[in-house]
């Protein structure tokens, strides 16, 4: 009996490396990417499999992952070569967030912060030795962060249903928390364009215990009026109902503030960025949140034409985000210096198809980065803006890339 399981093993060893054999002339950076069809993943896998087999350690103990190409980092077109690093592996930089969003580069403190929303806190990943640190509690809530022209550091507020900004003197300017006399939804992702103009979009999902606040009694997150919007809150952050409907807004320096798309054009607007020319915006549109009376967004993403006078036009569907019949919904998303698209994407239980998406300019699939935990939001970073910061879930992942972001981070 041994000795036939012995013969058994050799034979699968055999093949095995037969297999591996015949796709020798493909080089081995070309197999990790899955250019053999035989070895590509097809179709969503459910739980409890994994990514890869043997399952993986991303951690700093685990084994050796890359080989040149990381085997999580998949070219679907063969221009992702030219994006991708083949020396680089895939790095689970922290983990202990409750849901982890809104990551953003500082290029003068060379770090990273984002958002840990559920926690009331900022996290701040320090380059120069790993460490990551609270950098600021409360954070009311906060989501969506990015770093304006002028280095201060914007952000949105789902408890105070506010969009803020961090002077470099350590003061605090409202940029806005309503609109027409009515309050603010729960401002998601914020971008600044070189006009000194602030862009951001306005969904329903913080209104919500867990993220920040449900309306007060009556209102479209709290209809049955059972839910104690104050409990726990400051005094004063918990009196407001949502008034307005999901839209995307335009802050001028002058203080005039302006819904820029509406909810009939793209329904639950969330991640939003501009392509390196800012001629284009490009905004995710999520699912149903709460309190929405909409059949809220199909999960894709939306492109539209941007005038200098901050006017939009020509709205196209970019991308239904659907990969091997896989809903790989966008959440943050971020360009780089070419004008592709890298989204993140959440396809729920579909295992080995959340972590990132990356789209050419057309609305091409390029190539994909898989985690093992939804992933949220995205943004480049590294001194030399070419690191891939990748928040997922309770984790801050890491991938070094062979392009740059486009600026500001």
């Amino acid at each position: 009996m041994q000795d036939e399981r012995a013969l058994e093993r050799a034979e699968k060893a055999l093949s095995r490396r037969r297999l591996l054999g015949s796709a020798g002339g493909l080089g081995v950076g070309a197999v990790a990417l899955g250019a053999l069809p035989a070895l590509a993943q097809e179709g969503p896998v459910a739980p409890p499999s994994t990514i890869t087999s043997p399952p993986r350690d991303f951690g700093p103990g685990g084994a050796p992952t890359t080989y040149f190409w990381d085997p999580d980092v998949i070219a679907v077109d063969p221009s992702f070569n030219g994006l991708a690093q083949p020396n680089a592996a895939i790095e689970r930089l922290w983990t202990g967030a409750r849901w982890a969003e809104g990551p953003a580069w500082n290029s003068i403190g060379k770090f990273l912060m984002f958002s840990d929303i559920p926690a009331n806190r900022q996290m701040r990943y320090i380059d120069d030795d790993g460490r990551v640190t609270v950098f600021r509690q409360p954070s009311y809530n906060s989501n969506g962060n990015t770093f304006d022209y002028e280095g201060r550091q914007l952000s949105c507020e789902h408890l105070t249903r506010r969009v803020v900004r961090y002077e470099l003197d350590g003061s605090i300017s409202l940029i806005a928390d309503s609109f027409e006399g009515k309050r603010l939804n729960s401002p998601n992702d914020v971008v600044a364009h070189p006009d000194g103009s602030v862009w951001f979009t306005d969904p329903p999902y913080g209104g919500q215990l867990y993220e920040g606040t449900p309306d007060a009694p009556g209102g479209p997150t709290n209809a049955r009026s059972l839910l104690d919007n104050k409990v726990g809150q400051p005094l004063g952050v918990s009196d407001a109902k949502r008034e307005l409907p999901t839209q995307v807004y335009r802050w001028d320096p002058s203080g005039e503030l302006k819904a820029v798309v509406k909810d009939d054009a793209v329904p639950d607007p969330n991640g939003l960025c501009f392509s390196p020319d800012h001629k284009k915006l490009y905004i995710a549109s999520t699912g149903k949140g709460p309190g929405d009376t909409i059949e809220g967004g199909k999960g894709d993403i939306h492109v539209l034409d941007v005038a200098e006078d901050g006017t939009l036009s020509n709205q196209k569907l970019f991308t239904d985000c659907m990969v091997d019949g896989v809903k790989c919904g966008p959440d943050g998303v971020r360009c780089d210096v070419y004008g592709n698209v890298w989204a993140a994407s959440n396809a729920g239980r579909a295992v080995g198809y959340n972590g990132v998406t990356v789209w050419s300019p057309e609305g091409q699939l390029l190539g994909r980065i898989r985690l093992p935990e939804v992933c949220g939001n995205i943004t480049f970073g590294g001194p030399k803006r070419n690191r891939l910061f990748m928040v997922a879930s309770q984790s801050l992942y890491a991938v070094y890339t062979a392009t740059q972001g486009a600026a500001p981070a």
